[in-house]
């Protein structure tokens, strides 16, 4: 398999860019549904005999609450805790009164949610509430503005580390262009990801922006870089290993026989991560559906922006001293990552 990706770059940044602009116009051309952890709201576990629908549990919890418009209730979850007879029902809401009036209203919605699930299902059993987590708008706001910060780091930080670990490649080539490409290619991978799953909750309601979700996104920081650092690492290798390659083989040359070579294992290695993750989605927990959509999607764009986009914009930064970085030779220096 061999794809001239350096020369076809411009269709390649396009599509990203295009993605990008998209998931940047997401949250505000799309609905956000935030989870209750992130904007306040209550979660209530119920236990129960014999046999329920879960589908059953959501419906009847809805058509409670939906009609309330005074709660102003932004989101209604029911999901069922597995080995157990419980289910969890979680209510979110998305305006913040007085602290008086709100915990009537979530003190409303708690007795209307029991009673309808009372009367829906007479013969199970249904119990008051045996665990209520009451969460509030400052826990929420705290939590995103800390996955927000904590995003930034972790992507300042992995930037200055492979700029430091490639540091001394190559004459002719700086560390920090390891860096820059490092910074974007997980910008990249964040924003989109963000968009897709954004995209996606649009249709769904119940993948919600959770806690759940904002830690799939660090995880796919994780992998998107382990991937970028394959595909650096080899074309550092051939670069330095370009005296036993042809006269007539330039920059364009070297970087993309460098992505091409690591592109069935990139492939191959992403395959298997995405069957386990989409195997997940279907038969894994309620709970983490939306965690495995997050990972579903960062591992398909990580993938892409290490093989597409990483490569091509590292040709961009060093090309205008292509001469000197192929006139350079010193096969016995070498270092390793």
């Amino acid at each position: 398999m061999h794809f001239d990706f350096i020369a076809r770059r411009s269709w390649l940044y396009s599509i990203s860019i295009g993605l990008i602009l998209f998931s940047l116009a997401a949250p505000f051309i799309l609905p956000l549904r935030f989870g209750i952890d992130l904007t306040g709201g209550t979660l209530s576990e119920y236990t129960y005999s014999g046999q329920i629908n879960i589908d059953t549990v959501n419906t009847t919890v809805k058509d409670a609450l939906s009609s309330k418009k005074e709660l102003h209730i932004n989101t209604i979850n029911a999901y069922r805790i597995a080995g157990v007879d419980q289910f969890v029902v979680e209510v979110g809401y998305n305006k913040w009164l007085s602290d008086a009036d709100l915990e009537k209203i979530k003190t409303e919605s708690k007795w209307l949610v029991t009673e309808a699930l009372k009367k829906s299902f007479p013969n199970e059993n249904i119990t008051e509430p045996s665990r209520y987590v009451n969460i509030g708008e400052s826990f929420g706001k705290h939590v995103k503005d800390r996955g927000i910060w904590t995003l930034i780091l972790v992507i300042l930080s992995i930037s200055c580390y492979i700029a430091y670990a490639f540091r001394g490649t190559l004459a002719g080539i700086s560390s920090f262009s390891f860096g820059i490409v490092t910074a974007v290619s997980l910008f990249h991978d964040v924003i989109i990801t963000m968009g897709l799953y954004l995209l996606v909750s649009s249709f769904f309601p119940e993948f919600t922006i959770d806690t759940f979700f904002i830690t799939a996104i660090l995880t796919v920081l994780g992998y998107s870089i382990n991937d970028t650092i394959v595909v650096m690492d080899r074309i550092r290798s051939i670069l330095r290993e370009r005296v036993k390659i042809k006269k007539w083989e330039n920059l364009h040359s070297l970087i993309n026989r460098s992505v091409n070579e690591t592109l069935t294992r990139s492939i191959y290695t992403s395959a298997t991560v995405i069957i386990v993750l989409v195997i997940l989605f279907f038969f894994g927990p309620e709970t983490l559906r939306g965690f495995m959509l997050a990972m579903i999607f960062g591992a398909v764009v990580g993938t892409y922006s290490s093989i597409a986009i990483a490569a091509p914009m590292l040709y961009d930064i060093i090309r205008s001293r292509e001469s000197e970085i192929l006139a350079y030779r010193d096969p016995n220096k070498s270092e390793e990552f």
